[in-house]
């Protein structure tokens, strides 16, 4: 098991598990594993970045890696 530090962005904060946030997952989970633990569909996601560089959903994640999700963005 690794332990994570997650932080969701924007429309994505209702995500966000309940008791902190730490997450436990088990070793070799990618990101997209993540967002299927979490239940936010992949559509709903725009940029990954995991200790400050942007990652693509197959990415596994490691121990104590910190990992920001944020949706598409619009602006004008």
């Amino acid at each position: 098991m690794i332990e994570i530090e997650i932080r969701l962005f924007a429309t994505l904060v209702k995500y966000r598990p309940k008791e902190s946030d730490t997450f436990k997952l088990p070793d070799r989970t990618t990101i997209a594993g993540l967002l299927s633990k979490l239940n936010i569909a992949e559509k709903e996601v725009k940029l990954i970045f995991v200790n400050g560089k942007k990652q693509p959903m197959e990415y596994e994640v490691q121990n104590r890696d910190r990992v920001g999700i944020f949706p598409p963005v619009g602006g004008g």
